[in-house]
């Protein structure tokens, strides 16, 4: 089961959260390293609020492009990472 970690950017729709999950990739000739993100479309029962990271799993399809639930939030927006 895949588990993704990443940031809410946006919570417009009705228990709908658009995640962000950001991954480091190399180029293969110059050998830099940059940042690349993926945004998706998660369903949210919670509540979670824009700048929250969370972890998100796969499950059934909620619709077109809502395929992932929220499993739990690590950490809230404004509190202290531990």
């Amino acid at each position: 089961m895949k588990v993704f970690t990443g940031r809410v950017i946006a919570t417009k729709m009705a228990k709908t959260a658009t995640v962000a999950v950001e991954r480091v990739v190399i180029h293969p000739l110059y050998k830099k390293r940059f940042m690349r993100d993926t945004k998706y479309q998660v369903h949210d029962e919670s509540g979670v609020k824009i700048g929250d990271v969370v972890k998100f799993t796969a499950s059934k399809p909620y619709s077109k492009t809502k395929k992932w639930k929220v499993l739990e939030v690590v950490n809230r927006k404004g509190e202290a990472s531990s």
